[in-house]
């Protein structure tokens, strides 16, 4: 009996390990390339509000869901808000020509072999995380308005 309990907790304990990120939780540290190869951390945007994207190329939600980001960035990038884009393309081409086909201006790198998508256990794209100024994740996968509303409230 004793030994069925304990497998069952560390079973419990490995669940927990792995469960994906919620609110509340601490943002866990990223340092990806960006297109220039140069390393962009996100403790490097703390103390704005920033958005993780976790998108591909490939990925029609990814990529419909564009328009919608591009106009609220415009409207908050300049009160503390930024956009730290995870491409998830094992192609940096593919990558690279979606940033350029979708013109936007936020941070953007590329976790070719899915590193940072395995510690944050992404288990499908696109999701995002709303990170306040602190680091911590105040929202998972908000919509395009629960977004605006939260920034509205945060920055003004």
């Amino acid at each position: 009996m004793k030994k069925s309990v304990s497998v069952i907790v560390m079973l419990f304990a490995c669940f927990l390990s792995f469960a994906q990120l919620k609110v509340g939780d601490k943002a866990n540290e990223i340092s990806l390339p960006d297109a220039k190869g140069k390393a962009i951390t996100l403790s490097s945007l703390k103390g704005k509000i920033v958005l993780i994207d976790f998108w591909a190329s490939w990925c029609g939600p990814c990529r419909r869901s564009v328009p919608e980001l591009k106009k609220t960035y415009a409207k908050f990038q300049t009160k503390g808000f930024e956009v730290y884009g995870i491409s998830v393309d094992e192609d940096a081409t593919d990558w690279k020509q979606a940033v350029k086909e979708d013109a936007t201006k936020w941070v953007h790198v590329n976790d070719a072999k899915g590193d940072i998508a395995g510690v944050w256990n992404v288990n499908y794209i696109p999701i995002t995380y709303l990170i306040d100024k602190t680091g911590k994740i105040i929202a998972v996968s908000p919509s395009h308005q629960q977004l605006e509303a939260l920034l509205q409230k945060l920055l003004g």
